[in-house]
């Protein structure tokens, strides 16, 4: 099986919708009224058949006022029946290498919320690393904020 990633298109906004209107456990975001806009590029995963089994999307995050303290942020969505068999790791990996080879960013970092073991192990074999804790940091479609576990990958990890 090999795993790819590419440019989501117009074709794909079918299938984007129909995985959208039945979210996942950490993917029920609710009333998005007032939500704070960003801008998201997005990356298709795809199989063997490319046939699209996930998308990840990523905004920027500024930690500084200069280009040098601009890191990226992303998240990944896997159907259901692409999950445990390694995809969403391989995918991770395929976007970092992406963005290390395509921007001068040096830091690539994601979140997940605490319950996610797979998401977590997923992120730590795609060569991230676990920093904290976010506390209550995403309110979801439950009415709870949940606490997320903090994970990058530096461009100098890889050296």
């Amino acid at each position: 099986m090999s795993v790819t990633i590419r440019p989501a298109t117009e074709a794909d906004q079918p299938r984007l919708d129909a995985w959208n209107a039945e979210p996942g456990p950490y993917s029920d975001w609710g009333d998005r009224t007032g939500a704070v806009p960003v801008t998201v590029l997005g990356r298709m995963i795809v199989l063997d058949d490319d046939v699209p089994v996930g998308e990840m999307s990523w905004h920027q995050e500024g930690y500084g006022a200069n280009a040098g303290s601009v890191a990226f942020n992303f998240g990944i969505e896997l159907a259901p029946e692409a999950r445990g068999r390694g995809i969403g790791t391989a995918a991770q990996r395929l976007l970092a290498e992406h963005l290390f080879a395509t921007t001068p960013v040096h830091r690539i970092e994601a979140s997940t919320d605490v319950s996610n073991l797979a998401e977590q192990r997923a992120l730590e074999k795609a060569g991230f690393t676990r920093e904290g804790v976010l506390r209550g940091a995403q309110y979801r479609g439950d009415g709870v904020h949940h606490d997320l576990v903090s994970y990058a990958i530096l461009r100098t990890d890889r050296e």
